[in-house]
This record gives structure tokens, sequence and C-alpha cells, in this order.
């Protein structure tokens, strides 16, 4: 039998394909970015099609450049991400409207308004935010003409992109999700494990449209004879990638935005930190939980550093530039917040906006570099901060990943900040390991005890500060914070 394993990685700016062995090893990489629209002031949008062209692109490539015979495929996606289609002829109505996108704000306050968060947190484990899928759903059913009276009919579905390129992969006979992806809705019920009729009914989300629930360990379908055999929302697919299988295990993802996840195995905590509870996955029958911090903007700091205010060239020279200064320079007064899409965990404040503070006259583009990139670890730093809360968890070593995990300044600051240590493995390609493991484990191939062996670290970065450094530092964030907050109290 095959050892070999093809990841499709859909996520915010590319899709990739990943082809590894069941040792974990990575043998080849096909990437293609696609187009972000940005149609109106706080909106971001996909086109479905360009994103499956980019991801059978790569897929192709990857298939056509292997001599290896495949044993399964496996999908991890950017969540959230929302795309409605015809069931008769695959064409999406709409653009996909993308995680980041903050359109239907206002609908989320009125849900709040009319009493339902409460009910929302206990049987879905999310905040009514934007930033899920619910009211992105709803949103295209009311804006696009005819659209509502046809989902009712049941001629449209809805997928995340995970389910919109299996529906593809398949030619249209499978309309599927997993738990981790679904419970990134606002509409599944994460204790009863099903669609949950009352939020359907709320975010005014016909069920017909919805995609059936299979665990993340299936065989969803086939492609050319290869087993679909796995499907995670990205940044669980990254736990897994990490081999966080224990309850109090935790990995933080540096990627567009930033994500924090601890494993709590079958237990959902109370979060009044404002973190998520979320499904990590599903095998065998028995479904392992999260908490989630998220952040929205982390690596996209760096990219508005590069393409909005043409300071660098590229992300990596923001490594070199952030170490020239001493820390007891002025400049290190300075602060980003980059609440370009509104602040995340642990506040929630969908109408915050970014700010640079702390400029004096000698404050240069160097000055505004450094700090953009140490925001990455302060908004990591209270995620963590509210998941030990929550959890009652003191984490001694944070799990590293991402694009920005190779920043070895960020990674020092980071460890600095939070006074753990922080251990990257020597492949940073958790999130696409994660899936391609899973779907070992579906092929019967590995079991976890198995699977904790196919981690390599490459380094740890130990706390090198003073406990008050720490605190200076945490205090001139907060401030910083405070400062661009529209529901501080």
């Amino acid at each position: 039998m095959s050892n070999f394993i093809i990841s499709l990685d859909s996520g915010t700016t590319s899709a990739r394909a990943v082809l590894f062995e069941t040792t974990g090893e990575v043998h080849a990489i096909e990437q293609k970015e696609f187009t972000q629209i940005y149609p109106e002031s706080g909106w971001v949008e996909h086109d479905p099609l360009e994103i499956l062209k980019a991801q059978t692109d790569v897929l192709h490539s990857l298939l056509e450049n292997t001599n290896h015979p495949i044993l399964a495929l496996g999908i991890t996606n950017q969540r959230e991400t929302t795309v409605v289609w015809d069931r008769e002829t695959g064409k999406p109505i709409y653009h996909a409207i993308v995680w980041q996108d903050k359109r239907t704000a206002e609908t989320c306050q009125e849900l709040k308004a009319s009493g339902l968060s409460d009910y929302c947190k206990k049987a879905t484990g999310l905040v009514l935010d934007p930033y899920f899928s619910g009211t992105k759903i709803a949103w295209i059913l009311d804006h696009v003409a005819g659209a509502r009276e046809r989902a009712e009919r049941g001629e449209l579905c809805f997928g995340t992109i995970d389910t919109w390129l299996l529906w593809n992969l398949t030619d249209g006979r499978v309309h599927a999700t997993d738990p981790s992806n679904a419970s990134r809705t606002l509409l599944y019920n994460i204790e009863k494990m099903d669609w949950d009729e009352h939020m359907l009914d709320a975010l005014k989300v016909p069920k017909a449209i919805l995609p059936e629930v299979k665990e993340s360990a299936s065989v969803f379908g086939t492609y050319k004879d290869i087993p679909i055999a796995a499907m995670m929302g990205d940044q669980q697919s990254a736990l897994f990638g990490q081999t966080c299988f224990t309850p109090g295990t935790a990995k933080n993802t540096y990627g567009t935005g930033c994500f924090m996840l601890m494993n709590t195995g079958s237990a959902i905590p109370a979060t009044p930190s404002g973190l998520l509870n979320t499904v990590a996955w599903q095998i065998g029958g028995e479904t392992t939980y999260a908490l989630e911090g998220s952040v929205f903007v982390a690596g996209a700091a760096i990219q508005w550093l590069r393409d909005g205010l043409k300071l660098i060239e590229s992300s990596e020279v923001s490594e070199e530039i952030s170490q020239r200064e001493s820390d007891d320079h002025p400049d290190s007064q300075v602060v980003v917040v980059p609440a370009f899409a509104g602040l995340g965990t642990p506040y929630w404040d969908m109408d915050a906006r970014g700010a640079v503070l702390g400029l004096t006259r000698d404050s240069g583009a160097d000055a505004i570099i450094r700090a953009a990139l140490e925001s990455l670890a302060f908004q990591s730093m209270d995620v963590l901060k509210a998941m030990q809360e929550d959890s009652g968890i003191s984490l001694f070593t944070l799990q590293v990943d991402g694009g920005a995990s190779a920043n070895n300044y960020l990674m020092q600051f980071q460890s600095d900040l939070l006074g753990v240590n922080i251990e990257r493995p020597k492949s940073v390609e958790s999130t696409a390991a994660g899936v391609a493991l899973m779907a070992a484990v579906t092929m019967g191939e590995k079991v976890l005890s198995e699977l904790k062996c196919t981690r390599e670290i490459d380094v740890v970065f130990s706390p090198e500060k003073s406990v008050d450094w720490r605190e200076k530092k945490a205090a001139l964030w907060n401030d910083a914070v405070n400062r661009v907050r529209t529901n501080a109290v």
C-alpha cells in the first residue's frame, strides 16, 4: 500500500497542495495565490471559481510531478468563508464572503439586542460576530434576487471552502463537511453535534441548503479513484499536526490571523474571558473539543507594511530591521494596534480600528515595522492570558507554526512576553500535515500514539527578559488597546 498522502491546504490568500509521506515528511509543495477582492470598506470577498481553479491546478501539478501512488487526499481550509451555489449548475450565486468580512456587523448587533447571545454561546460555543458564517449566508440570500426562495426550495447549497472543494472534486455527488468546520458557522450545536434549529430560525437560514456533517476522519468521496479521507478547518488541523492530542496542550498559528487553540478533550469549559469553544475533531464517534482565541490581523499587518505603506520589500526583512534597535531606545515605546478588522479575543470589538501610538519626532519607518511585528506577540499574549484563566491550566510550552513563526525575532519576543518556552518544529507545515495525518488515521495507517513520533523540534526559544520588563511591555500594550476600543469599560 502507498505511504503518500496529498493535503489540499486552501488558505486565505493561496491554494496549496503538499505531498506527505505518512511519517510526516514533506516531499513536494505546489502553491498558487488568488485574488483578494475589496468591494467596499470592511468587505472582503473571493471568487470561488478562482479558488477552485487554483486548488485543482496545484493538485494536478503535484500529481503530474510525482511517481508515487497516492493513498488518500485530505482537505484543510480557511474557515467561516461562505459560498452559496446552485445545486444543479454548480455555479456560485455570489462571491465567497471571507471570514475577515464585517458587512454583517449591524445584523450581529441586532441579534445581540434580541437576547440571543447567551443561547448562541452555550449551543454553538461562539459569540455573535460577523466573523462566522451564519450571518454571511443570510446576507447572500437577502441580497441576491430570488435566492431566499430558491434556498427554501432546496435549489441552493451552502458550504465553507472545504465543502465547496469536495462538491467539485466529486462532481457534485457529495455535499458534506466535518464538525470542525460546522462548528464555525453559528448554526451547529456542539453539544448535540447537529444543526441547531433555534439558531437556524434566528439567523433565517433554511436547513435545506446545509451540508451533511461527517466525522473528520471519514472517506468523504473519491477524486480520480483517490479517497478523500479527511477534512478539517485549518486551525484544528494545525492543532492535530502539532500532535496536541491531550487536554491542556496548545498551539499558536501565525498566519494571516493568529489562532491559538488548546485541546480540552471531552470537556466544553465555561469561557468568561471571551474565548470560543469549538470542535477540534471527531474520530471513531469520539469528539475532541478546544478552546480558541482568534486574532484577526497578524501576518496581514506585515503585508500592510509591504503592500499598503510600502515600508518593506518582503516580509522577511522585518526580522532584520527589528533586531537593529536596542530595547531601551525611545522607539521601543511605539505600539501598533492592527485592528483593521476590529479586535478579536478577548475583546470582540468589531468597531475598533487600527492605530499607531507612541510616536516622537525621531520615530522612523523602522519603529513602525518593529511595532507591527511585535503586535502579533502582544495579541497572542492577550489570548494566552484568557486561555489560562478559563482553563485553569498554566502553560509552560507553546507550540507554534505558520509563516511568521519562522521569524526568530518575533519568536524570542513572544517567549519573553509570555514567560514560557516557544517550541518551533522543523516543519512549520502543521496545518497541511494535520489533515494528512488525519487521512492516514482514516485509512488505518496510523494511531495517535504513533503520530507523536512524526514531530521533530527545530528550536526552543526560552524567556530572557525579567518579570519587570514583561509587566512594563504588557502595560504599554494594554494602554494602546484601550485607546482604540469602542466597548472599553
